[in-house]
C-alpha cells in the first residue's frame, strides 16, 4: 500500500477540479438549495471536462482511469464546497454495464455517456418495504416475448428526473421460488426518455437537502429483453462491485467534506477575535479542530486502501464498507466541530456551513447505514453469528 498523503495523489486532476469548482461558488449552491433545483450547469461542466467518464475505458471514449482517480475528483469537488451528489452515480452505476453488459450494450451506451450525450445517473434499487434488505425487493419484470413487463415501486431514487438511463434492479423470479434468496434478481437498462408516461411515474420527494430524490411507480412498463444486463436472475452479483465502488466514492466525498469543514474552521479560528485575541489560541477551540484533522487523516488512508484494492481487482467488500463508515463519521464530527467553532455564524446560509452540514449528514444513512456496515464486519470478517 502507498502510505503517502492521499490528498497529494493525482495532483493534476485535483488542481483542475479545484479550478473548475471555483466557477461555482457558494452563492450558486445556495440559490439552488433554496429552490431545490438541479445543478445543471455544474454537471455539464464536469461532463465537458471528462470527469464523469473517468472510469469508462478509452476504447469507449472515457479516460480509462480507476476508482482512486475518481475518488480524487469527488474529494476535491466536496473540499471546494461543491456537491458531487448530482452526478457521482454516473461513475459507479456503470460498473455493472462495464463488467457484465454485452459488447452491443457497451457500444450503444458508453461512448454517448462519455461524451455527455446520454446521462446514466439513476440506480433503482431501494423499495419502501425492503429497505436495505435488497433480496426482498418485489418490483417484478415478467418476460413476454421480446419484452419484460415491469410492475412495482422504488423509493429514494436520486436523479431520476435528470437522467436519460437508469439501471433497475428487479425480480424475474419470486423469492419463494429460488433456492438462494439472492437468486432470481436481474438488472435492466431502462431508457427513462421512453419510460416516463408509458408505465413509469416519477414523484419527487422533498428532503432536508437538495438531492433530487424521487419515488418511482411502475405500471406495466415495457423494457426490451435486449436491455437485460448479463444473465437473467444473476443481477444481485452484478451490482456488488458497483456497490463497493459506490461506497469508496461516497467515502471520498466525505473526506472532501471533512477537509472543507476543517479548512473553514481553521481559517475562522485564526481570523475571529474575541476578548482581543483570535479564538484559535484557546485550546477549547483548537483541540476539536486538531482532533477532526487526526480522525479524517486516518479515514483517508482507509479510503485510499479500499480504492487501491478495488483497482487491483482484489476482494474489497469489507474495506469499502469500513472506508465509508470511517469517512462518514469523521466528516460528520468535523461538520459538528465547524458549526461549533463558528458559533451563530455557523447557522447563517451565507457561510455555506449549514448547507454542507446537512449534506454530509446523509452519509450516516446512505448508501448503507452504519449498523449494516458493523453487521457486515461482524459476520464476514470476524466470523460472528448472523443476526438476520
Amino acid at each position: 500500500m502507498n502510505l503517502e498523503d492521499p490528498s497529494a495523489s493525482f495532483p493534476d486532476i485535483r488542481q483542475s477540479v479545484k479550478k473548475l469548482c471555483s466557477d461555482f461558488p457558494g452563492a450558486y449552491w445556495r440559490a439552488l438549495d433554496r429552490e431545490r433545483e438541479y445543478p445543471t450547469a455544474f454537471v455539464q461542466a464536469l461532463t465537458d471536462a471528462g470527469y464523469l467518464s473517468v472510469l469508462i475505458p478509452e476504447a469507449y471514449g472515457g479516460s480509462g482511469l480507476g476508482v482512486a482517480a475518481a475518488s480524487a475528483v469527488l474529494e476535491e469537488i466536496h473540499r471546494s464546497g461543491c456537491n458531487g451528489g448530482a452526478a457521482h452515480a454516473q461513475m459507479y452505476t456503470m460498473g455493472a454495464l462495464l463488467r457484465h453488459g454485452s459488447e452491443a450494450q457497451k457500444q450503444k451506451y458508453l461512448p454517448q455517456i462519455a461524451s455527455g450525450a446520454l446521462r446514466l445517473q439513476a440506480f433503482g434499487v431501494t423499495e419502501p418495504v425492503s429497505g436495505t434488505d435488497t433480496t426482498r425487493i418485489t418490483t417484478f419484470a415478467r418476460r413476454e416475448g421480446d419484452r419484460y413487463v415491469v410492475n412495482g415501486q422504488k423509493i429514494w431514487i436520486s436523479r431520476a428526473e435528470h437522467s436519460d438511463l437508469m439501471l433497475l434492479l428487479c425480480r424475474t423470479q419470486n423469492r419463494d421460488d429460488v433456492e438462494k434468496k439472492s437468486d432470481g434478481i436481474s438488472v435492466l437498462i431502462v431508457d427513462l426518455r421512453d419510460a416516463v408516461g408509458r408505465g413509469l411515474t416519477i414523484r419527487p420527494i422533498r428532503t432536508m437537502l437538495n438531492h433530487a430524490t424521487t419515488e418511482l411507480f411502475f405500471d406495466n412498463l415495457e423494457v426490451p429483453v435486449d436491455n437485460l444486463i448479463g444473465r437473467e436472475g444473476a443481477g444481485f452479483k452484478y451490482i456488488l462491485d458497483g456497490m463497493n465502488a459506490e461506497r469508496i466514492l461516497i467515502a471520498a466525498e466525505c473526506i472532501g467534506d471533512g477537509r472543507f469543514f476543517i479548512d473553514r474552521a481553521s481559517r475562522y479560528a485564526n481570523e475571529r477575535e474575541v476578548f482581543g485575541r483570535p479564538i484559535g489560541v484557546n485550546q477549547g477551540v483548537q483541540f476539536p479542530i486538531a482532533r477532526a484533522h487526526v480522525e479524517l487523516s486516518a479515514a483517508a488512508l482507509m479510503v485510499q486502501r479500499a480504492a487501491e484494492m478495488f483497482d487491483a481487482g482484489l476482494p474489497c467488500g469489507a474495506e469499502a464498507n469500513m472506508a465509508k463508515m470511517l469517512a462518514s463519521e469523521a466528516s460528520w464530527r468535523a461538520a459538528d466541530m465547524c458549526v461549533q467553532t463558528h458559533g451563530g455564524f455557523g447557522f447563517a446560509e451565507e457561510f455555506d456551513i449549514e448547507r454542507k452540514f446537512r449534506e454530509t449528514r446523509l452519509y450516516q444513512v446512505a448508501p448503507i447505514s452504519t449498523n449494516l456496515i458493523l453487521s457486515h464486519v461482524a459476520t464476514h470478517v470476524l466470523g460472528l453469528p448472523k443476526s438476520f
